[in-house]
């Protein structure tokens, strides 16, 4: 079974029955269900949006998470589609109110543009992340010396206040790594983030130590793609993550300068999933990393 497979293979559980779902997969997986409501009662998203006073683009964020609802518009569009039982309105209208409750990175949101935001939350509730990683250590496992040079490089006129807090953010998404139910991450790093001696040379050397340490994790499995093994994958980094909710389907995360890309469809699933694999059979196996970084470390 690969990793790009689709939600729609994963045995069904209830709706509520999910012990990692954060405000992003709880809205996921409400659109979802709304949006299987709303066709099954053969009613158009134009419908249904102009009864909860919105737009047709606003409704379709809606029905795939990317936006939170308001109870009572979930309770208007559940008499809409004709959904009478108590039990089914107060599961669904309780899942709006989870979706909506305050999380620990809210209050960095002066520094995480909505698209981050939406990542965060997302990784929070993944029980796995495959990520590949070209130009940068992965920030669940960067030190803050080196968050610091990457928040410095990424932005250059940040005052000192503002680059603190976005380490501080970095160094808080990495409690999820020793958390009980921590997700189980495998990352392919290409020697090339290894070499390069992004803060200086003391920097590099405590990530790279800080590499050895936390590679050590149950939770954690670090591959290194050596300069003769293969070639970089097409397209730059990206990381693959897998949910426990039968509602939310894996997702390819891209990120750009200023953006990110969020795909969903099954072919571009199962073309990330083939090409990770790909990746990890071309990289040394998680036995040689540690030899590898001790040697990176030997020649600063």
């Amino acid at each position: 079974m690969t990793m790009a497979q689709s939600a729609a293979d994963r045995p069904a559980s209830p709706l509520s029955a999910s012990s990692r779902g954060g405000p992003t997969v709880l809205r996921v997986q409400l659109g979802a269900q709304l949006r299987r409501l709303r066709e099954t009662a053969g009613i158009s998203r134009e419908d249904a949006a102009y009864a909860i006073r919105a737009s047709v683009s606003k409704m379709c964020r809606l029905e795939l998470g990317r936006v939170g609802f308001k109870e009572r518009d979930v309770a208007d569009l559940l008499t809409m589609y004709g959904v009478v039982d108590d039990a089914e309105r107060a599961g669904l209208l309780s899942l709006a109110r989870r979706a909506n409750e305050r999380q620990w990175w809210q209050p960095y949101g002066d520094i995480m543009p909505s698209w981050f935001e939406q990542y965060v939350g997302l990784e929070e509730a993944a029980v796995r992340l495959r990520t590949y990683a070209t130009q940068f250590v992965p920030g669940l496992l960067q030190t803050a010396d080196y968050a610091r040079a990457v928040a410095r490089l990424r932005h250059p006129h940040a005052a000192k206040q503002e680059l603190e807090r976005r380490v501080g953010l970095e160094m808080a998404r990495q409690r999820l790594l020793t958390r009980p139910d921590a997700p189980k991450l495998w990352t392919v790093i290409d020697e090339a983030a290894l070499r390069r001696r992004l803060g200086g040379t003391a920097v590099l050397r405590g990530q790279l130590e800080h590499l050895l340490e936390v590679s050590a994790l149950p939770s954690v499995t670090v591959q290194i793609l050596p300069f003769d093994r293969g070639v970089s994958a097409p397209g730059g980094p990206f990381t693959i993550l897998r949910f426990q909710e039968p509602d939310v389907p894996d997702v390819v995360y891209l990120e750009q300068l200023d953006n990110a890309a969020y795909l969903e469809r099954r072919a571009d699933l199962d073309a990330y999933g083939r090409t990770m694999d790909t990746l990890c059979a071309q990289a040394c196996v998680p036995g040689e990393t540690a030899a590898l970084i001790e040697g990176i470390l030997a020649e600063l």
